[in-house]
Formats: C-alpha cells, structure tokens, sequence
C-alpha cells in the first residue's frame, strides 16, 4: 500500500473515531464553556488542551526548521513564545479574582468602551481566520504540491471532518478531543525520537553542540518572542477563552504548567531539525527526516501534523463560534453557534484557494498586536479611554513598518536574521507604553 494510501487512511479513521467520541452538546454551557455534569475541566484537563490547542502544526513545522537552521537554539528561541501562557495565567488571574471581570470583552467594554471591544474583536476574528488555512495548508502539503488536486482535497476533507466534530460539541468537543490528541502527540514525537536517538551517529552532544548562543543565530527571535509574550496571548482566543471556564486558581496553575510542558514539547520537536542539521539535509526538516527513516516514521510525523492541526482547527471553530454568540452577543441558541463555525471555515480556507502568500501566523502578527501590551500588563492603571486607541494604533503602525521592511536599521543594535523583528518589537513596545501612559496626565480630570 503507498504511502499517500495510509496518509487517507489516517485522516479519516482518526477524525471518524473523533467524531463518534465527541460529547454532543444540548446546553450553552457545554457548547460555549465545556461545562459536562455540571463540573468544569481539571488541572491535567486544562493543561493537555492548552499544550495541545498551540502546539498547531504550523508552529512544529516552524520548530524543526529552526532546528536544522540554528540548531537547538533556534527550537530554544522558538519556545520563547510560551511564555505567553505564564503572563496570560497571571494577568487574566488577577483580573479575575481583583477585577470580577468574567472574560476579556467584558474587561475591555467597562474599561474603554464598546468602540474597543469591537476593534479587539476585529483583531481576533483576523486572528482566526488566519489559522484556518495556515494549519490547513501545513496539511495539504504531506499530501501533494501546493495548487494540485491532492493537495487541495486533503484540505478540504480534513476541514470538513473536523468541522463535524466541531459542530457535535462545541468547546466541550474541542476540550475532550484536545486530551486525546496530546496523548497522541506526546506517544508518537517518543517514537520519532526514539528512533533519531537510536542511530549510531547522533547524541546528545550533537544537540547541545549544534547552535550557537549569539543574536545572529537564534537569539534574536529568542528575545522577540520573550518580548511579544506580553501582548501575543490576549489577541488568541484559543487561549483565553479556557482562561475562563474554570476557577481562578486552577486556571492559574493549568497555564503555568502549559507554559513550562509546552516550550519543552517545542524543543523536543526542534531536535528532528537538529538531527536533520548533523545529516546535512535541505529543505522541510520533518518531511526530510521522515523520509530518511522510511514509511513507518514519515506516516508517525504525518500524524503528528494531523493530531496538532485538528486540536487548532476545532479550537479555532469553537473560538470563533463563542465570540459572536456569546461576546457580541449576536445569536443565543447553540443553532447560531452551529452555523458560525461552518461560516470560519468556509471563509478561513478560501485563502488556499487564492493562492495567498503564506504569511507567518506568529511573527507577524505578533508585532501588530504590541499595543495591546500595556492595555493588559497595566490593567488595573487607571487612563482615559484614547490610551487604548493610541496603543493600538501605534503597535499596527510598528506591525506595518515591519511587513513592509522599512524600519530604520541605525535602530537595530544587532545583527543577521530577525534582527528586524526584535528591534521594531523593542522599540513599538516601549512607544506603546509611552503613548498609553501619556493621556493619563493630559487629559483633564473633571
């Protein structure tokens, strides 16, 4: 049987076993906030789904080929972004138990207005939409060239699949098959790297010295991710919303631990890269090192993509789904909410088919939301509604100036790739907190 066979094979007996294993949601608390029998998700529940809702497979692609560029550096650098789990665990905590907001919308609406909040929603929506088809499109390349009829049905079945289970249950689905899915994740990336480990002609020494600590190879995304930590988490509503669905001091500890378990699961994967740097491969480092290691790894790496992508894809619908039922408050019934997924779906794939410039679902995006720094990290600070505009504002002009590579470079104190990203994020993030802070002491108090 080929390979491609097994590859269908995988896609459609795992999403089928999903499907038929999804709770079915009757009530808006199992749909909207994963409530069953009345009880909220645990610690261990909370912290698989979060590893696992971010451990998308964009991101582990991205983490394999910064392993064969930089060696475990750049995998090291990559984890930086999960820094985002303890700031958002922290912050959203305080907000809770200090503030009694019950959700960020909520937070935002009281604090600067509905104005805001539909901004910051605009934000998100792109957000998600974004991650539809760059998950997508990570899968439809195990399956055929970009723009052949393979690898436009492989995006198409899986979306559809996904969606099925989506649909059935809600954020109680997505949650439920998240548990499965990291379990899965965490057997088969021990299978691949028991058998790397399992050569004569790689070890730990080849991991450890494989990169080097210096800002042109690695450290300058390693310190750009530590930085957009602060603002990244609260423009992802596949991370906040379960920020919300349990109590405070749980959620508090479920993100601390995701945050730790989640750069370590990152690493692991950047050392497939690493292995693919020591055996002078060229290209997707997974893809290579799967090959390298025949049907049975290659097909082991292609489930990974499948598990990762769908615990996204579900997450992205049920996000997508509670945002316009329940935070704007746009439609009531779980019919409505049903219906909101197909639409992000539909909407979310027809990039493939435009044949848009794969932008970075991370980097990029992450420099344009660095205004919402100081609205999170200063919650509490009191300032006058325009702090949170000028903010924003500010971070998109910094996100832009980055897309469109024209920041100056007598800014950039360091050198080689990425320097572009660390510096523009350094200094938007300090005008940020300038602009946010300033009003505070113009504007007049009646």
């Amino acid at each position: 049987m080929e390979t491609i066979h097994w590859q269908w094979t995988l896609i459609l007996v795992s999403s089928l076993i999903l499907f038929f294993l999804s709770p079915l949601a009757k009530t808006r608390d199992q749909f909207f906030k994963a409530v069953s029998n009345r009880k909220a998700p645990n610690t261990l529940v909370l912290t698989g789904s979060l590893i696992i809702s971010w451990i998308f497979a964009k991101s582990i692609t991205n983490a394999a080929n910064l392993g064969l560029d930089y060696g475990i550096v750049g995998g090291v650098a990559y984890a930086g972004y999960y820094l985002s789990f303890a700031v958002a665990g922290i912050l959203i905590y305080q907000m809770r138990t200090k503030g009694r907001f019950k959700s960020i919308h909520e937070f935002l609406t009281t604090k600067f207005g509905k104005g805001a909040m539909a901004i910051f929603s605009i934000l998100i929506a792109i957000r998600l939409f974004n991650e539809v088809w760059s998950n997508t499109m990570v899968i439809g390349s195990y399956f055929g060239e970009s723009g052949s009829q393979p690898y436009y049905l492989a995006i198409i079945v899986f979306t559809v699949l996904t969606l099925a289970y989506a649909v059935k249950g809600g954020l109680s689905s997505s949650i439920f098959t998240d548990v499965i899915q990291m379990v899965l994740f965490s057997v088969l990336l021990m299978i691949i790297l028991g058998t790397i480990f399992s050569t004569e002609d790689f070890s730990t020494t080849d991991i450890v010295t494989s990169g080097t600590w210096s800002f042109e190879l690695g450290l300058n995304l390693f310190f750009a991710a530590i930085i957009q930590s602060f603002s990244y988490p609260f423009h992802d509503p596949v991370l906040t919303d379960r920020a919300f669905i349990t109590s405070p001091k749980v959620t508090r500890r479920s993100f601390l631990l995701a945050s730790i378990l989640g750069a370590i699961c990152i690493i692991l994967f950047s050392v497939i890269g690493v292995y693919a740097q020591t055996q002078g491969m060229k290209g997707q480092a997974a893809v290579e090192v799967g090959k390298a290691f025949g049907v049975i790894i290659l097909l082991v790496i292609n489930f990974i993509m499948i598990t990762s992508a769908a615990s996204t894809l579900d997450s992205t619908f049920s996000s997508f789904s509670k945002l316009l039922a329940v935070d704007l408050k746009m439609g009531k019934d779980l019919t409505f909410g049903r219906i909101s997924m197909a639409i992000i779906a539909i909407l979310g794939t027809l990039p493939v088919f435009l044949d848009v410039e794969i932008l970075s679902a991370t980097t990029i995006s992450g420099t344009m939301v660095i205004g919402l720094t100081p609205v999170f990290v200063f919650w509490n600070m009191k300032v006058p509604r325009i702090s949170f505009y000028l903010s924003v504002i500010c971070g998109l002009v910094f996100g832009v100036v980055l897309v469109f590579g024209v920041f100056p470079e007598s800014l950039m104190f360091t050198e080689g790739k990425y320097a572009d990203l660390l510096w523009v994020n350094v200094w938007g993030i300090l005008s940020c907190i300038i602009i946010y802070i300033i009003p505070k002491f113009i504007v007049i108090k009646r």
